[in-house]
């Protein structure tokens, strides 16, 4: 994880961060939770990358600037309407760029509103122990080992592959860049507490590109399905066909052949439907909205047996629910043998290049966070470090040569809208992501009800000063819709240890996102909602559908607040070795000995949140290397 000093600002740095927070929040002194929020949002700003973290800065700094010349005193120093007058003076700064600064300023906002409201929450269950993994930290691992595969990452593609490997017999090694958290862990902090650990730079990696989007990736023990919202699709029957028709994966994608397999991973994961007595009132207003209209919908199927609707998904479930592989599949895979090296970064795959036949994977060469090296020598390397960092791997290893290695990257591009009710929406147990609405799923569009975590939420909320602290007072009366599109992949993976990902919305697709907008806008309106919050700068609000189709009428999608999910495609398998870096088979082309089993293999975008095709995927391409050995 990158730091610079202005993680731990100086006097100066930190003045200007707590009057900019102030003026935001409109703090005028009565509200305990405004004045809290502006050393919160320290904690939020620490662990993103160097970049965003000095933009904030900058940020800050140039605000408390233009107040100092303005009135000769700096921002924190002005009463509360002083500092809303200087805000209403910058009202013309683009509506992008203080989206930019509001993010981690509603996120520690809110957090210190749950822990005002809530000093003394009710009391939770011990959540249970969970079961035994044989991790080892890199510090205690050997600086030269001996291993029949090694697997690189431990998310939903290499948690399977290793179960699979050392159930047929290998001595397998997985190697996690993250750390191993616990259940218990996730019970005893908060939710926002826990986001800064789990995932990648803090959660704020971006897609480089016009627009930019938002694109968090999990670190640790599990990957991401640690913190994704346990949502499982089956493989639609349309994208394997598209595999096996453009991409020859005749076999890998035959449906029966691949619906066992899913079969098999929706046991190992117990998946579901969810229940209705969790679903959350943001679900079941998603519900009636979609009956009134007459369109597809109903309770989402998820891998969390007796969940309790805690909303946690996306910061680590703090009660065990949620099966993510660090639960269900990576146990197996240690009860069979496995052994995971934690906290430590693959620099390169090591190879013989002199033996017959050509060169051949020979092991992989590691550091531990203190820089020290290490090595495992093994036959046999599974590629599994995830769509953005597995081509990097392959680049740093002299392996990505095929021209397609770190092309062809699709992402789920996704956006939302919330919608403002009169009575509480969160007022009980909900689902993160509780009903599903399929309606144009056959566009490409499918929408999912989501609820945030206590003292989160991903949706950006209009207004600056008073009008900013009335949104975050009332927030409980919002539900949140976000939908996500199967986009054309216009992405590609640069770099070798610092990575570089690029992205350009198609324009289509862009028209489907603002198509997205519409429709998720008229779910909540027949669902009752008094008002809907569309995300878009010069129309933040609207109050009916007219309105809603106006606002649409001339906007683009370089408006709307984009993130993505789900990156994939980057290695992708194919029967034509001119296009496709890894065979049908899943092995590296160039070389002998190197699997490619995570979402990277995907030949495009699976349409449908990925967990379940991955894991499938890399069952298939892990039971025929086992078969098979190089």
């Amino acid at each position: 994880m990158n730091r610079h000093p202005s993680a731990h600002p100086g006097h100066s740095d930190h003045r200007s961060r707590r009057g900019l927070v102030a003026a935001l929040l409109a703090d005028d002194g009565s509200r305990p939770w405004a004045a809290a929020a502006a050393d919160r949002v320290g904690t939020v700003l620490a662990p993103l990358p160097d970049l965003a973290r000095l933009g904030f800065t900058a940020a800050a700094a140039a605000v408390d600037g233009y107040a100092l010349l303005r009135t000769g005193r700096r921002l924190d120093a002005l009463p509360a309407a002083e500092r809303a007058r200087v805000l209403a003076a910058l009202s013309r700064v683009p509506a992008p760029l203080w989206d930019a600064v509001k993010v981690p300023v509603i996120l520690a906002a809110r957090t210190e509103l749950m822990l005002h409201h809530r000093p003394h929450p009710s009391a939770t269950p011990v959540p249970p122990a969970d079961p035994p993994l044989d991790c080892v930290p890199s510090a205690e691992w050997p600086d030269r080992a001996v291993a029949d595969a090694v697997v690189v990452g431990s998310g939903a593609g290499g948690a399977t592959a290793a179960r699979t490997l050392a159930r047929a017999g290998l001595r397998v090694v997985v190697v996690e860049e993250g750390r191993h958290h616990t259940t218990a862990e996730f019970a005893a902090r908060t939710p926002l507490e826990r986001f800064t650990d789990l995932y990648r730079d803090g959660g704020a990696t971006v897609l480089a590109g016009r627009p930019p989007v938002l694109l968090p990736t999990g670190r640790a023990v599990g990957g991401t399905t640690v913190v994704n919202a346990g949502t499982c699709y089956r493989t639609p029957d349309r994208v394997l066909e598209r595999w096996r028709r453009r991409h020859g994966l005749v076999d890998l994608a035959d449906p029966d052949a691949f619906g066992a397999r899913l079969d098999e991973v929706e046991r190992l994961l117990q998946v579901a439907t969810q229940p209705l007595d969790v679903l959350g009132r943001g679900g079941l207003l998603a519900l009636a909205g979609a009956a009134k209209l007459g369109w597809q919908a109903g309770p989402l199927r998820r891998n969390a047996p007796g969940c309790r609707g805690s909303t946690q998904c996306v910061t680590g479930c703090p009660t065990g629910a949620k099966q993510s592989v660090q639960l269900s599949v990576l146990p197996d895979a240690c009860a069979a043998g496995a052994r995971i090296v934690t906290s430590a970064r693959v620099t390169r795959i090591l190879t013989d290049p002199d033996r017959p036949g050509g060169p051949r994977a020979a092991g992989i060469a590691a550091r531990r966070p203190d820089g020290t090296a290490f090595e495992i020598l093994s036959p046999l390397v599974v590629v599994a470090a995830g769509a953005l960092r597995s081509p990097a791997l392959l680049n740093r290893s002299g392996l990505g040569r095929h021209p397609a290695t770190g092309r062809n990257l699709a992402v789920h591009p996704a956006t939302s809208v919330a919608g403002r009710f009169a009575e509480p929406v969160a007022d009980g147990p909900a689902v993160l992501q509780s009903t599903g609405v399929e309606e144009l799923h056959h566009e490409g569009i499918l929408i999912e009800a989501t609820a945030p975590p206590p003292g989160m939420s991903s949706f950006v909320l209009p207004g600056l000063g008073r009008e900013l602290r009335a949104e975050l007072e009332a927030a409980d009366h919002l539900a949140t819709l976000g939908a996500m599109i199967a986009d054309r992949p216009g992405g590609r993976v640069l770099g070798r240890g610092p990575v570089l990902p690029l992205y350009r919305l198609d324009p289509r697709d862009g028209r489907t996102l603002l198509r997205a907008v519409a429709a998720m806008g008229e779910l909540l309106f027949a669902a009752g909602a008094d008002e809907v919050l569309t995300g878009l700068p010069r129309h933040p609000r609207v109050r009916d559908t007219a309105e809603l189709h106006g606002a649409l009428a001339d906007a683009t999608a370089d408006e709307l607040h984009l993130s993505a999910f789900h990156p994939s495609g980057t290695i992708a398998l194919g029967a034509d070795p001119r296009t496709a870096p890894a065979d049908p088979d899943g092995w590296l082309r160039g070389v002998r000995g190197v699997l490619v089993a995570d979402a990277s293999a995907l030949p495009s975008c699976p349409e449908v949140n990925p967990q379940l095709t991955i894991m499938a995927l890399a069952l298939a391409v892990s039971e025929r290397a086992a078969d098979h050995r190089p």
